[in-house]
């Protein structure tokens, strides 16, 4: 008998859908070469080959094909029961796990929770903050059943996702730079200016908070690659690069040695919640989405709440 871990499984299951390395590598958060020795650890335990490779990508052998085709249905009968059993725990404890990226749902995070807290009498938030590699901040790993997200992010098609508010894009400087006295500044000017950036196995996540398709084709330039806030101010502060940031960065990620200003020429950055479809019939995870929706914050944010998509 091979015992199987499920993450060779899901590594598996990704390069069979994706047809390519590179693409799953994108979708998985992982480097190419790290995902190639995966497939290569499942090839050995199992046995067999599973994929032929060319230039063209990755083909199922017959074998592969047989695993592709009970590989899914193993994985969601796996996530079904970690899910179940977590939940069952989180609702003995009356816990709800939060995850969350930098500052959730900024000033109308508080309140959120204070709804909740009303609607669901005993019951308490945990709240996990995740790192920039895990734009999903901890849904996708079953480490939350319910998270304050950055839009757009990879893997969105697999939750349901509500959108909340929308808020500018603004850029965070080294004190001492060139523009840091600028009262506006357009975002051509930044283009030429290295930048600090998520990951790069982030894929979509990364190039969404260097505005890779708002560059007219100038190619962006990195400076360093952070994945926690603490690091992503160091580097600034130490000029490595700019970055772009939410407004409210400016509120809660202030720094001696930072300056924030605000960007012409670049789109919002959108906040979102999230939940697995597995979770719709829960009505827990169903109150929090409802205090999110309903939250003081549609006052204070002009686009207002979105629907799910």
């Amino acid at each position: 008998m091979v015992d199987v871990d499920t993450r060779l499984l899901r590594y598996f299951v990704a390069v069979a859908e994706e047809g390519t390395l590179t693409r799953a590598a994108v979708r998985l958060y992982v480097s190419q070469p790290a995902l190639t020795k995966q497939i290569r650890q499942l090839e050995s335990l199992v046995g067999e080959l599973l994929f032929t490779r060319s230039r063209a990508g990755m083909e199922l052998t017959e074998a592969g094909r047989v695993l592709a085709s009970r590989a899914p249905g193993l994985l969601g009968e796996w996530d079904g029961a970690l899910r179940e059993t977590r939940g069952a725990a989180g609702r003995a404890a009356k816990v709800l796990r939060v995850g969350f990226l930098a500052s959730a749902a900024n000033e109308a995070t508080e309140g959120i929770f204070a709804e909740f807290a009303r609607l669901r009498p005993g019951w308490r938030v945990e709240m996990r903050q995740a790192s920039w590699s895990d734009p999903t901040a901890g849904l996708a790993g079953g480490e939350a059943e319910v998270a304050l997200l950055r839009l757009p992010f990879p893997g969105r098609e697999a939750l349901r996702v509500a959108e909340l508010f929308a808020e500018p894009r603004w850029v965070a400087l080294p004190a001492g730079h060139r523009l840091a006295g600028s009262e506006v500044i357009p975002f051509r000017d930044l283009w030429d200016e290295p930048f600090v950036a998520a990951p790069p196995e982030t894929g979509g996540w990364q190039d969404h908070w260097l505005a890779a398709g708002e560059r007219e084709g100038r190619p962006v330039r990195i400076g360093a690659v952070t994945d926690q806030p603490d690091e992503w101010l160091s580097a600034i502060a130490n000029g490595y690069g700019i970055a772009l940031a939410p407004e409210s960065a400016a509120r809660y990620y202030a720094r001696p040695g930072i300056v924030y200003r605000p960007v012409s020429g670049v789109s919002p950055t959108r906040v979102g919640v999230a939940w697995v479809p597995a979770a719709d019939d829960d009505p827990v995870v169903r109150d929090f989405v409802q205090c999110c929706l309903e939250g003081d914050f549609v006052r204070c944010c002009p686009e207002g709440p979105g629907g799910v998509v």
